[in-house]
């Protein structure tokens, strides 16, 4: 019986092929996530408004202390930019940066940072 004591270079698993270029696609990636994280201040939309935000029962919240509503899909980004759930801000005061869809509602929602608090916001007429 002939037994081959060395695999084909094809036979290979894919996994080790791969290998190579997934290094090299990280080492390319790391400093485009570390200059990404370095910004201090996100841009925000021409049409943001600012205002105290307090989500009382997802989607009802209140916006400056008045009653108002989550638009369907709306979406609210952390103050470290990722997206969160209104159900885990529940109770929460948070100074906010919004843009409300054409039918009233808020749509976007951007939770600010410190930095970003304390910048004027630029208004549009």
């Amino acid at each position: 019986m002939n037994r081959c004591t060395r695999p084909a270079p094809c036979a290979r698993p894919l996994r080790h092929r791969l290998r190579a270029p997934l290094f090299v696609f990280a080492l390319c990636a790391v400093p485009l996530l570390a200059s990404a994280q370095n910004s201090n201040v996100r841009p925000f939309p021409p049409k943001a408004e600012r205002g105290v935000m307090q989500i009382t029962q997802p989607p009802e919240l209140l916006l400056n202390g008045k009653p108002d509503r989550l638009s369907p899909g709306a979406r609210i980004h952390g103050a470290d930019n990722t997206l969160r759930m209104s159900g885990t801000l529940m109770g929460q005061k948070a100074v906010v940066n919004f843009v409300r869809e054409p039918a009233g509602q808020v749509h976007e929602v951007w939770i600010l940072t410190e930095a970003e608090a304390a910048q004027k916001l630029s208004i549009t007429p």
